[in-house]
């Protein structure tokens, strides 16, 4: 029945679930994920028979990611202001629906320009969604889920991969067009699924928390409780708040009244972009993050190419398991990343931060010692254990960021941590193509993404003692 996705399992919030309204919201906002980055991914697949159509060079071809990054920066922050201030259910559904347009276009393009702009206009698209999602799982998990849920959500960066895959066979078996023209159809239906996601009132599960319904952590430890004789506001009988019904205020917008403030509350721009960058653990973990898809995007874009050059590989072997890698090793550190910051958030003073800095600072050492081996096999198995060790920072570091930053501006929030994400992985393939030809050593220049990784590791341990403060001082905003 339309609407009735992301609805309180029992009609009210029910304050004692991991999952108040259901865990349906997480898969539809999976799905949005995973059709993404498949789309993205397709170009790589298809990307040798596009140039021998159009016989354009490798600069030309490597130019597109690098325009598509810059278009999706400049979007990021606008896309935060959106988010703050109109249904997040909506934006999405309708950027989905963009994208399959511009997938449409891509397939029919008749040129090469024509091409680019579809894909620079198809990255554009895909950034405005990211912080509504971001502040959506906020809003629908409490903090005990939502490093499970940023995880599985975030997770679909790297199982897009499959989108690479699926283009190279249907662009081998019928056209490189006809990858595109496909992939139309999962867009447009993601459309419709998100379209029919219930729009959470912003900000009501942080009021639960501070209010003493939910405990802040799995374990219960620190959670908020009411002075006596201090009302439970917003919660009914049996530990739940009420949940607006169809057409009532609060239901599938962001501008009702309980639902965070409205636009017209809202401060300037400039000013609430001032209010979030001055987070100190915002700030630790978006430059942490950065530093890591840099050196992320740096080494796995060319990995298949060392293989082929050092270690004699077949380009197919070193394709297979490049993706392979990247593939099992994301999933096994997103599992791994979820359990540990389930387990230790609320038993560990900031033991998300210490989660996924670890794995990230960890993962960093393996990967500059798999990078020296000289057998295939050593190299894939040592890869393997340092994509799984960095990826515990997947769920873990979203989840910190959620926990840090007021619901009305967790928008933005996820903008400037997408702005930072972006502006990384554009470069990191590029700075190791720089060194390599100064150095003619490729390995060289993946090392040299060794050091800024390992920072970026050490800066989100650093940000443990401020994550205490900024997350109490959500609670307490929320209270009022």
């Amino acid at each position: 029945m339309v609407g009735t996705f992301g609805s309180p399992r029992t009609g009210t919030i029910d304050a004692r679930s991991r999952a108040p309204f259901g865990w349906a919201p997480l898969v539809v906002l999976f799905i949005v994920g995973l059709v993404d980055r498949m789309e993205a991914n397709l170009l790589s697949g298809v990307l040798p028979l596009i140039q021998q159509e159009w016989r354009f060079s490798d600069t030309a071809a490597g130019s597109i990611p690098t325009a598509a990054a810059l278009a999706a920066a400049v979007v990021s922050l606008p896309a935060g202001y959106l988010a703050d201030r109109f249904s997040r259910t909506r934006i999405i559904a309708i950027v989905v629906f963009c994208w399959a347009l511009a997938t449409l276009g891509s397939g029919l393009a008749t040129g090469f320009a024509m091409f680019y702009l579809m894909r620079v206009l198809l990255a554009a698209a895909e950034n405005i969604d990211n912080p509504a999602a971001g502040s959506l799982l906020a809003d629908y998990y409490p903090p005990a889920s939502r490093a499970k849920a940023y995880g599985l959500t975030r997770v679909t960066t790297y199982l897009g991969g499959v989108g690479t895959l699926l283009g190279a066979q249907l662009a081998a078996a019928f056209s490189w067009r006809t990858a595109f023209l496909i992939m139309v159809v999962p867009g447009v239906l993601t459309a419709l699924l998100v379209w029919m996601l219930r729009e959470p009132r912003r900000g009501e599960l942080d009021r639960l928390v501070a209010a003493g319904a939910i405990a802040p952590h799995p374990s219960g430890a620190d959670a908020a409780s009411p002075e006596p004789g201090e009302p439970r506001s917003g919660i009914g009988a049996g530990g739940s708040a009420s949940w607006a019904g169809p057409g009532e205020p609060g239901a599938g917008t962001a501008d009702a009244p309980g639902a965070g403030a409205s636009r017209e509350d809202k401060p300037p721009f400039l000013r609430q972009i001032r209010s979030v960058v001055v987070i100190p653990t915002l700030l630790f973990v978006c430059v942490g993050l950065a530093l890591l898809s840099l050196g992320l995007a740096g080494v796995f874009f060319w990995l298949p190419t060392l293989m082929v050059r050092t270690l004699g590989a077949d380009v197919a072997t070193a394709g297979s398991l490049s993706g392979l890698l990247t593939i099992a090793g994301t999933l096994t550190g997103t599992l791994v990343g979820s359990w540990l910051g389930r387990k230790w958030h609320g038993t560990i003073k900031g033991g998300r931060l210490l989660a996924g800095g670890g794995g990230i600072t960890a993962g960093a050492v393996v990967l500059a010692v798999a990078l020296s081996m000289d057998s295939i096999g050593a190299l894939t198995a040592l890869t393997l254990l340092s994509s799984s060790l960095m990826s515990i920072a997947i769920p873990n570091m979203t989840a910190c960021l959620a926990d840090v930053v007021p619901a009305a501006s967790r928008g933005l929030g996820f903008a400037v941590l997408q702005l930072f994400l972006t502006v990384g992985t554009a470069f990191g393939s590029l700075v190791v193509g720089i060194f390599s030809d100064a150095t003619g050593s490729l390995l060289t220049g993946m090392y040299a993404l060794i050091i800024p990784m390992v920072i970026g590791g050490l800066l989100t341990l650093g940000a443990r003692p401020s994550f205490e403060r900024d997350a109490a001082k959500v609670l307490e905003d929320a209270r009022r």
